[in-house]
């Protein structure tokens, strides 16, 4: 972890409150993660104190949890006996350290607990703000992502986050009053010690922390050392609180990460380009040519982005063929789910929908109609098929909660999946357009409300 604090002479000569704000993001969520926070006189809006570390693949809550953490550790190195205020745009790790939510995820668990013991519980508190008000530690996260990616270590020394944050807070400030009014703060009154002493302490408790680099509240670069360490998760000292004995909240059900189900199409077969009929009931083509290229792409498309955890595949050929492709290239295996298969088509597999719409006029119509009605000679209902897909998401979400799932599946198991997400009308599967090997993206949240995030999308085909 990189940390900046002040010179001696820069220091605070009374510290009695701080405000925290604190942030974490991971581009993949999980993905390559990092945090920011920094320590601010509630009264100047002066930066006392900056933290940023990449931490590699990680999920947002870990990384906002990893950024309270590294942000109140800050404080406490400036003057233990300070009130702490934390500002931060996570909703679910202030209600959590708050109180008033459960925290059942295992990840985050040990990680409330360290922040728990930081300060005693009298001496914090918390505050929801919304994004655009935690600016100067949303930078901090990013620059250490984006150093992390080049496989640097963030420097206090190039950070802008403070630049960029100061005019927002400057406003806020000229807003308010009473010092510290906005975030519940009094005024500052007593000094915790001289501000030699302080400083001394804060690079002491920071050495001892894995790193530091200090800075004055200017920000000039001082002498100074830095190493990148990831925050480990301490257990409770001899005779200290342990995990398990500290309360952090109550109430409502963990958020935690969600279930992302990445939904990929599979590659063309022979059939695909003129729109025939293919499904479970048919003659279970394979990848053609251009759909083997297809699956070579989303390979390397998944591969770059490196998100997925697992694979799960339809049972049917082309699909397996493409999961294969993604697998080879991940090192992953590819799990099967019946669920995930094509609608049975009947006695129209095969047809282009011209040729159904000249045989079977009347069953065509009535197909469309009515998600009910199933296809010439005992073939799938769409109404059918969502309950049989419906089954494979809870079944694939009690497995999987909190992962990254690629599902290598069809038309119809992706449409129905998405209308579900939506809360939309069976009539929506025909008003959505699915291109082969197109990628559509879906979070479970535990609280049982998903969020589409993507639609056919084929960019990385072009």
């Amino acid at each position: 972890m990189s940390t900046s604090m002040p010179s001696e002479a820069t220091a605070p000569k009374r510290a009695a409150e701080f405000v925290i704000e604190a942030d974490g993001g991971s581009r993949g969520n999980p993905g390559p993660a990092g945090y920011g926070a920094v320590v601010l006189d509630p009264a100047t809006g002066e930066t006392l104190a900056e933290a940023a570390e990449y931490i590699g693949i990680a999920t947002n809550n870990v990384a906002e949890y990893k950024g309270l953490v590294a942000g109140l550790k800050a404080a406490k190195a400036l003057d233990p006996a300070a009130r702490v205020h934390v500002r931060m745009d996570s909703k679910l790790v202030v209600e959590q350290m708050s109180g008033r939510w459960k925290i059942k995820h295992p990840d985050m668990k040990p990680l409330a607990a360290e922040a728990a013991r930081v300060f005693p519980s009298g001496q914090v508190t918390y505050e929801w703000i919304p994004r655009e008000k935690n600016k100067h530690a949303d930078r901090l996260a990013n620059e250490a992502m984006d150093a992390g990616k080049k496989g640097e270590q963030w420097e206090p020394s190039a950070s802008t986050a403070a630049l960029d944050a100061g005019a927002a807070r400057s406003a806020s400030a000229a807003r308010t009053t009473t010092p510290g009014a906005e975030s519940g703060l009094s005024s500052r009154s007593g000094p915790p010690g001289d501000a030699a002493a302080g400083a001394a302490r804060a690079r002491a408790a920071m050495a001892g922390a894995g790193s530091t680099t200090s800075r004055t509240a200017g920000g000039n670069a001082a002498a100074g050392h830095a190493t990148q360490t990831e925050l480990s998760v301490a257990t409770a000292p001899a005779g200290g609180t342990s995990e398990s004995e500290t309360s952090v909240g109550w109430g409502a059900s963990d958020l935690g990460p969600p279930a992302t189900f990445v939904l990929l199409r599979h590659g063309e077969t022979a059939l695909t380009p003129s729109k025939r009929f293919s499904g479970s009931g048919g003659t279970d083509p394979e990848l053609s040519a251009v759909g083997r290229r297809q699956a070579e792409d989303a390979a390397a498309a998944m591969a770059a982005r490196g998100t997925v955890q697992e694979i799960v595949s339809s049972p049917l050929r082309r699909c397996r063929e493409t999961a294969a492709a993604v697998a080879s290239r991940l090192g992953l295996d590819v799990t099967i789910e019946e669920g995930l298969r094509e609608t049975d088509f009947g006695a129209w597999e095969g047809m282009s929908f011209g040729e159904v719409k000249e045989r079977y006029p009347d069953d065509l119509d009535a197909w469309l109609a009515s998600p009910a009605v199933a296809p010439t000679g005992g073939g799938e209902s769409f109404a059918t098929v969502g309950r049989r897909v419906e089954a494979a998401r809870d079944r694939l979400l009690a497995r999987y909660q909190g992962r990254t799932v690629l599902l290598v599946t069809h038309v119809t198991p992706v449409k129905i999946l998405v209308q579900l997400a939506l809360g939309a009308p069976p009539e929506a599967l025909f008003r959505m357009e699915l291109s082969a090997a197109s990628t559509s993206v879906v979070a479970y949240y535990a609280d049982g409300n998903p969020s589409v995030r993507l639609l056919n999308d084929t960019s990385y085909l072009r």
